[in-house]
């Protein structure tokens, strides 16, 4: 077994393309879960970046802190991923990290001329504790204590979790504080539903998840939504002919219903609920479990294990079956693409949109191993305008005076329109913010915070001195 890297992020916002990272804790572990060592750092706001109030509010993180801080950003960043390298291959894992945390990672490394997928590539898998809590909950009831909202659902939050489960959490919404509830969380699940546990180890790679999908009769897995695990016995069909999603069948149906239908029949009852066709998202870490947990749900325990398996073979031996869902998927594709919003995607949002070539990624580590005085030379080898827009960006907040007047010009005031909008941008605006300022301040006087209200009147201190750098651009 590989290592761990436990870890989470505080952030100036909840938006990956826009925001920043300004802290990192993560902790290495061995597999039973002993810590070999940590990692702990905390970075200046850069230029140009206004955070959300509430979000400083959540992490604790005053203006103040985040200015008197000895690193910037991308020091923090290239700290983190030395780190990294220094301690080898190994499993990523966090709480909500495959939605929330790795997103933003990979969006930051992008932006930092670094290559985004470290936590899937080279030997290196990643896992998820949050969808693991909530499997080990559904197979082993009460394995983990939760809080519960008004409408009756446990609440998979941390920082309610840890406390209720004896797990010391003094410093929660701090990163290092998060992430050592987290390595709680995975003990109290290795000790109490070792077999999820087991089980989540195979389904930590994707192309190893979509082998167990494919090759199983059944399987069972577990969805979470409007509150609540829900579990699925399956079969597997085909896989999604873009995403590549592994579309499965959810045998408390009867196959023969649709098996015989022509493809516009098939159509419309797939767009009808509850749905017979289920996507499992091979690469966010599904917990693939032993058909036989599905005795534990009566709905599957009714039709009886033998049923079951011989509805999986109907679906496995009909191709034609699999080439008609195929087949409406692509329509699917088509009508979406056609619909699509033509509007241009900004740098910073189009992670997604290309990948970087060979030769690019190879160019990287000469642009972060030069002086500041010989990083404009590197920029001018990339192919892409994206990875020469990225670093001039970074030299703009680290070393602004190696800029030409004009590029420094260009990205100042493109900052600077960006900030001082007063529409409803994709990104935080100087306007936003003192709007949020605002209403938070009335929302904290009625429920007598004061202490909220003193980091309120820091946040919008240095707004205002935003303001004024940025509105003489």
């Amino acid at each position: 077994m590989s290592n761990f890297v436990f870890y989470d992020f505080e952030t100036s916002s909840s938006n990956k393309y826009w925001g920043q990272i300004i802290q990192i804790g993560a902790v290495l572990t061995n597999d039973n879960l002993e810590e070999l060592d940590r990692f702990d750092l905390r970075c200046r706001l850069s230029p140009g970046i206004i955070p959300e109030a509430m979000a400083l509010i959540v992490n604790k993180s005053s203006p103040k802190m985040l200015k008197s801080s000895n690193l910037s950003h991308y020091e923090m960043i290239r700290q983190f991923i030395e780190t990294l390298k220094r301690w080898g291959k190994a499993t990523y894992v966090g709480f909500n990290s495959i939605d929330f945390d790795e997103e933003f990672l990979r969006c930051t490394l992008f932006q930092t001329l670094e290559y985004p997928y470290i936590t899937s590539t080279n030997g290196n898998t990643r896992g998820d504790i949050l969808g693991l809590a909530r499997a080990a909950n559904l197979y082993y009831p009460n394995t983990l204590k939760n809080s519960v909202n008004k409408k009756g659902n446990d609440v998979y939050k941390l920082d309610q979790m840890a406390p209720l489960n004896g797990i010391e959490h003094g410093d929660a919404h701090s990163a290092i504080g998060d992430v050592m509830a987290t390595v709680g969380i995975a003990k109290l699940i290795v000790n109490k539903a070792p077999n999820v546990w087991k089980a989540s180890m195979l389904t930590m790679d994707k192309n190893q998840t979509l082998s167990l999908i494919q090759k199983e009769l059944l399987f069972c897995t577990n969805e979470y939504f409007y509150g609540k695990s829900r579990p699925y016995v399956q079969t597997f069909i085909c896989q999604h002919p873009q995403y590549q999603w592994p579309l499965c069948f959810d045998l408390r149906h009867d196959p023969n219903i649709y098996l015989k239908m022509p493809i516009q029949e098939l159509t419309v009852a797939m767009k009808k609920q509850p749905k017979f066709i289920r996507t499992v998202r091979h690469n966010k870490h599904p917990v693939i479990m032993n058909p036989s947990y599905g005795d534990k749900f009566d709905e599957y325990k009714i039709i009886g294990t033998s049923k079951l398996q011989a509805r999986a073979k109907l679906i496995k031996e009909n191709k034609e079956f699999s080439e008609k869902i195929i087949s409406i998927k692509r329509s699917e594709i088509e009508e979406k693409e056609q619909s699509k919003s033509q509007e241009d995607l900004y740098n910073e949002e189009s992670i997604y949109a290309k990948f970087t070539s060979t030769e690019d990624n190879k160019i990287m580590p000469e642009f972060h191993n030069v002086g500041w005085d010989k990083k404009l030379s590197v920029l001018a080898k990339f192919r892409d305008e994206r990875l020469q827009y990225f670093g001039k960006k970074l030299l703009y907040m680290e070393k602004p005076e190696m800029l030409s007047k004009s590029d420094y010009n260009l990205i100042h005031k493109d900052i600077a329109k960006k900030l001082l909008s007063t529409n409803n941008e994709k990104w935080n605006t100087i306007p936003r913010t003192y709007s949020e300022i605002d209403t938070l301040r009335a929302k904290f006087e009625k429920e007598g915070q004061p202490e909220k209200l003193v980091i309120l009147d820091e946040i919008n201190a240095y707004v205002e001195e935003l303001e004024k750098i940025y509105s003489l651009a």
